[in-house]
């Protein structure tokens, strides 16, 4: 073929040097978003991670999502359930000498003294306060034990079929008789959504609690993400133990969604709740 031949049938081709301009910009917009989720899922430490919309009823993200963890103080998200179900928030409840002498972390409540449920409820979930949730297993079941049976009870009847809870706190037991996954986690913290106290209670940073004798209690939320000055807040409840690394339970909004969040055995807690929430959710933070 002659030379100019060539020329003419490189000039006429239709994927001139616009067009592959236009193809590769297009090739990059398409590939931005899954590029994007796949080096947050590489770069996550937990063991466990849930995220869904729970209004639509959606899995956005899920890492081990039915291995079984160590929830810590993310138990006290059913003990409060409970609470919340069976007593009135007004009510005085009495402390005892075995809430007094329960691991930290406590408010060192003192034998005899009368605290609403309400503010008990507050305590367990701002300052992750031992003690105030065994004055409120108590207060349901009038012992610790039956009241561990009834959480088991409550449980399985939300579906979480996964989970056994041998204590009101999370506090470490003998292995492998307290246990859950993230997706049961999921679940009990979405039935705990549906009480508008626990939904306000979880949004506090500070708030104060005051006894029968009044006994003048401040109370500081152990979720960092409210202090941290992000675009949006996360709220839900903490917990830590030396086995069970850091997790959390919460929630956001996205537009009319209720978003659920969970993260269990993590390492950098944090950044890995971040990380899925911006790349899965499409939620700046």
């Amino acid at each position: 073929m002659p030379l100019q031949n060539i020329g003419q049938t490189h000039r006429s081709y239709p994927y001139d040097d616009m067009n592959i301009k236009f193809l590769i910009a297009i090739f990059l917009l398409t590939a931005a978003v899954p590029f994007s989720a796949h080096a947050a899922q590489k770069g996550v430490t937990c063991k466990s991670m849930i995220f869904s919309d729970s209004t639509k009823v959606k899995r956005l993200y899920g890492k081990n999502v039915n291995t079984k963890i160590l929830p810590a103080s993310t138990t006290k998200v059913m003990t409060v359930l409970l609470a919340m179900e069976k007593l009135p928030l007004e009510r005085y409840v009495t402390v005892s000498a075995r809430a007094q002498h329960v691991q930290p972390s406590k408010l060192n409540l003192k034998p005899g003294e009368r605290y609403k449920v309400g503010d008990l409820i507050l305590a367990a979930l701002l300052n992750s306060a031992n003690d105030a949730t065994v004055v409120l297993a108590e207060a349901v079941a009038g012992s610790e034990g039956k009241f561990a049976q009834m959480m088991n009870q409550h449980a399985r009847a939300l579906g979480a079929k996964n989970t056994r809870f041998a204590n009101s706190n999370g506090l470490p037991t003998k292995k492998g008789t307290q246990y859950s996954t993230a997706y049961d986690m999921y679940l009990i913290f979405r039935k705990a959504m549906q009480y508008p106290f626990f939904r306000e209670a979880i949004k506090m940073k500070y708030a104060a609690i005051t006894s029968s004798g009044g006994r003048n209690i401040s109370l500081k939320s152990h979720n960092k993400m409210l202090f941290m000055g992000w675009k949006q807040n996360i709220y839900g409840k903490t917990g830590w133990t030396r086995r069970a690394k850091a997790c959390f339970i919460g929630t956001l909004q996205k537009g009319e969604s209720t978003l659920i969040i969970g993260a269990f055995g993590c390492s950098d807690r944090w950044s890995d709740i971040k990380r899925v929430v911006t790349a899965y959710g499409g939620v700046a933070l």
